[in-house]
């Protein structure tokens, strides 16, 4: 994958792609991830119109704490592209990219709901897994192993 246009219309932005077995991974800023993506996906020579996967990290006690990780595809080259964004414990709120790939909706709600991490923009954020009285984040590592106690 030739990502010369990405690292230079994107510079300080996203970080020295890795490759590791022929996947591609870029870690990219947060302010960043709107505009990156709306490329990423409309670029002709990339052409990754299709999210097939989001999900979060936590990586506690590590800062900054949380990661949101996006897996994507491009039928036009049949590439695959993973996409990082680190978000710190006391402010993990993200762009939501429902505006980029419509299959962002339920991804971006489940991260929302197992791990806390907000999506600005989000036309409908709310927890799609457990109910709405639960409180807390069952996938962030400091959640109690035993669980909590549900009326």
């Amino acid at each position: 994958m030739n990502l010369d246009a990405l690292q230079r219309r994107f510079a300080g932005s996203i970080r020295e792609p890795e490759v590791f077995r022929g996947e591609t991974t870029l870690t990219a800023d947060r302010e960043a991830l709107l505009p990156l993506g709306r490329f990423l996906r409309d670029e002709p020579g990339l052409a990754f119109r299709f999210l097939s996967d989001l999900c979060g990290l936590d990586l506690h006690p590590a800062a900054p704490r949380f990661r949101v990780v996006y897996h994507l595809f491009s039928p036009a080259t049949g590439t695959r592209l993973r996409l990082k964004v680190p978000l710190g414990e006391q402010d993990p709120v993200v762009d939501s990219v429902t505006g980029i790939w419509e299959t962002a909706d339920w991804h971006e709600r489940e991260c929302y709901d197992l791990f806390g991490i907000r999506f600005r923009g989000h036309p409908d954020l709310r927890r799609i897994l457990l109910p709405d009285h639960f409180e807390g984040h069952p996938l962030r590592k400091d959640f109690p192993l035993e669980g909590v106690k549900t009326p």
